[in-house]
């Protein structure tokens, strides 16, 4: 038996603003269990926690007071009108502080007149804490939205300095930094943003022995780590510690997003293992699209911001990928893996492991820092690598026989970086010099530095690559004779 109830202005927040509502109930107590199961929120202002009715509420049921009759026992009849009537005072409010002062107010004004922001929702998101995996390309674009969407305290983790070949992506850095901690540059950019802002820097490489701590302090994680070591470290401990992941890559012209929240999967589901060392390039190696750093990292801060409030639909077992150079975007599902060994049903990596170790790049840190010194004694320029050509040196391409095709230096020789230490004794003299090419330098100084572990000592990275010599217009040999 349907009956009709008068909402008050003070209660239409909890009723989707409708004055008047319909609910079936044989009495009132019913009908006032009915609306507070139907209108989370309203049964604190018309239950009593002892039962009966509260005293700082009114009932009329067709006009004549509830308790008149018997109060919450009053029996009730279809086409029956209820009405609830709460008391009001238009005094003084309690002496409390407002959720935003003026100035946020005003700031974040676009935000509040979203519905599922509101001033709740902003001072939600004030008080939240997100940690950015990197200050790079993806995490650049993350952290300036979230700067600016008013998240109260943003963490960058990163070891690295501003190189002059980060500024065409990495948004977070100027010319004037190049040279100065990216942790530094971030903390300055962010708080011209929104200088209320707190910026938490760890100018540190995140590892096993730090991943856990620094985490652990902050309410969501932002991936912008650009290589396969560390996106593993922070999912194993995103699962350890519970705490909800938003993931993002870039390569070349494609873009890959994600969201693993806890409990319903993580990049492990998604990638059970890293791919074979050097078979996946770095953006170094292969080149990146500026702005695609920005949109995929936009997203990413979408995506946070969405986690935060609690609202709308998370990427969490949707992976979007986006061709930049096609403009076409793919939505694949991905599942959690029961039998995944970190968030499986019973897992069996129960704390970080060694990640250099697992993605098979074992020290790689360290070879590195021990390589620097004799990079000048190791490196030639295009135009002595030309010279020493000219003289009959044997030049070896390490890149892929499809790289060869498009484009090669005329009389250097194709030998796969993967194939080249099992055939190093039948190409390579160790008397004789011999320069190394990849595509930008990188590949070829990894040559290197194997080729002369293994004796032969003569050989020598071609600095930049085949970018660097055709920088310098000298001669290359290109798919169809151009």
């Amino acid at each position: 038996m349907a009956v009709q109830v008068y909402i008050p202005t003070p209660y239409r927040q909890f009723t989707e603003r409708a004055s008047r509502v319909e609910a079936e109930a044989a009495n009132l107590q019913q009908l006032l269990r009915v609306l507070a199961e139907r209108y989370p929120g309203l049964g604190d202002r018309i239950l009593a926690p002892e039962g009966g009715l509260p005293g700082h509420l009114n009932i009329y049921i067709n006009q004549v007071e509830a308790r008149t009759l018997q109060a919450e026992r009053t029996p009730l009849a279809a086409g029956d009108e209820v009405a609830l009537i709460p008391a009001m005072a238009g005094g003084a409010v309690p002496a409390t502080a407002p959720l935003l002062d003026r100035e946020q107010l005003e700031r974040y004004s676009r935000h509040v007149r979203l519905d599922e922001i509101g001033v709740l929702g902003q001072r939600k998101l004030l008080d939240s804490k997100v940690l950015i995996i990197g200050a790079g390309a993806l995490g650049s674009g993350a952290a300036i939205y979230l700067a600016a969407a008013g998240v109260g305290t943003i963490g960058i983790v990163d070891p690295d300095r501003v190189d002059l070949s980060n500024l065409h992506r990495q948004v977070l850095h100027f010319t004037h930094d190049v040279g100065r901690p990216k942790v530094q540059s971030a903390r300055r950019h962010l708080e011209d943003i929104n200088p209320r802002l707190q910026v938490r820097t760890f100018e540190t490489r995140l590892s096993s022995d730090n991943a856990l701590e620094i985490i652990g302090q902050f309410d969501v994680v932002v991936n912008g780590s650009d290589n396969f070591p560390t996106r593993y470290l922070v999912n194993d401990a995103c699962v350890l510690l519970g705490k909800p992941l938003v993931d993002a890559s870039i390569l070349k012209w494609d873009g890959q997003a994600t969201v693993f929240l806890p409990g319903k999967g993580c990049y492990r589901c998604l990638f059970p293992s890293p791919p074979p060392p050097g078979s996946v390039p770095s953006c170094a190696e292969g080149g990146v699209l500026g702005a695609l750093a920005g949109h995929m990292s936009t997203l990413e801060a979408i995506e946070t911001v969405k986690i935060l409030l609690g609202q709308g639909d998370p990427l969490s077992g949707r992976l979007i990928l986006f061709d930049a150079l096609a403009g076409e975007y793919q939505q694949l599902r991905w599942r959690r893996n029961p039998e995944c060994p970190v968030c499986g049903d019973n897992p069996t990596v129960r704390e970080l492991i060694d990640y250099e170790g697992f993605c098979g790049v074992p020290g790689a840190h360290e070879e590195e820092a021990e390589a620097e010194p004799e990079a000048v004694q190791r490196d030639l320029t295009p135009r002595r690598a030309w010279e020493l050509l000219q003289s009959g040196v044997t030049m070896i391409d390490v890149r892929e026989p499809f790289e060869f095709q498009q484009a090669h230096i005329p009389g250097s020789e194709l030998v796969p970086l993967g194939s080249l230490l099992a055939k190093a004794k039948q190409v390579l003299d160790p008397k004789r010099e011999t320069v190394i090419v990849c595509r930008i330098g990188e590949r070829s100084a990894v040559a290197v530095e194997a080729l002369r572990r293994a004796g032969f000592e003569k050989t020598y990275n071609l600095s930049g690559g085949l970018v660097a010599w055709i920088n310098e217009q000298l001669p290359v040999e290109q798919a169809g004779g151009r």
